[in-house]
């Protein structure tokens, strides 16, 4: 049965295994794997392992404990690992890596944001600022909308122009986020969102981000919708040992 990874701390802020419960049902009992200094905190995997919310939660609930007495390196639910000498090995594999980058990540969490266009109101940014744009969009509608081929081309124009707009919006709603942390990590464009940015801040700038995505909102006018999630663990920032390290 393989070994269900929930994060790597220092051995020195690592809990004693037994104030811990792991995912499963029943919830497992989570240990230790020591190395280096380091500590591994991990369980066996139980069976049919899901993405329920009942094991999620109990996932977000060991980094969060974990959180609470010092740094922590977060796997992502569903993070297994063959056996525990395994783990052991890949704490002795690069110990300078994972300690350095604890270290980094003292004190700090991780912000998501997510802004995205209100749809209505970007198509009529386009238009306003686009008179030749907008001349066409009149004719097509006093001539009832046009042949299917002046339809195509008029909506493949105001796509480009749509993609112009989430471009230059992306810009102007990261830079001043990106003020308030020590990295920055890009996420895919779900949602349709002009930017996924995961922010890296100290926990006394929290309010600081809050502040910033609400005067950004403001800024926007009614033309984005801006969701901020955290504090969360950094996920964004947990890198990969190079070959030296």
């Amino acid at each position: 049965m393989s070994t269900y990874v929930y994060g790597i701390v220092l051995a020195t802020d690592a809990p004693e295994a037994v104030e811990l419960t792991g995912v499963g049902d029943p919830p497992a009992s989570v240990r230790l794997v020591t190395h280096s200094g380091l500590a591994a905190i991990v369980s066996t995997t139980p069976d049919g392992l899901r993405a329920k919310r009942r094991d999620l939660a109990a996932h977000q609930e060991v980094l969060s404990r974990l959180a609470r007495r010092g740094p922590v390196l977060p796997m992502r639910f569903g993070a297994l690992a063959p056996d525990d000498a395994s783990v052991e090995a890949e704490l002795e594999r690069a110990p300078r890596h994972y300690t350095g980058l604890l270290e980094e990540l003292r004190d700090r969490v991780e912000v998501n944001v997510k802004a995205t266009h209100v749809e209505e109101t970007a198509l009529r940014t386009v238009l306003m600022e686009d008179a030749d744009l907008r001349a066409t969009n009149e004719e097509l509608r006093a001539a009832n909308g046009g042949t299917p081929d002046e339809q195509m081309a008029f909506g493949e124009r105001v796509s480009a122009a749509l993609e112009e707009l989430r471009k230059r919006d992306s810009d102007k709603v990261v830079a001043p986020l990106a003020t308030h942390a020590d990295k920055i990590a890009f996420g895919p464009p779900v949602d349709n969102c002009l930017a996924n940015v995961s922010l890296l801040v100290h926990q006394d700038k929290l309010d600081d981000v809050g502040r910033e995505a609400s005067d950004l909102r403001e800024s926007f006018d009614g033309l984005m919708e801006i969701r901020v999630n955290g504090p969360l663990p950094p996920y964004s920032f947990v890198t990969e040992p190079s070959p030296t390290d």
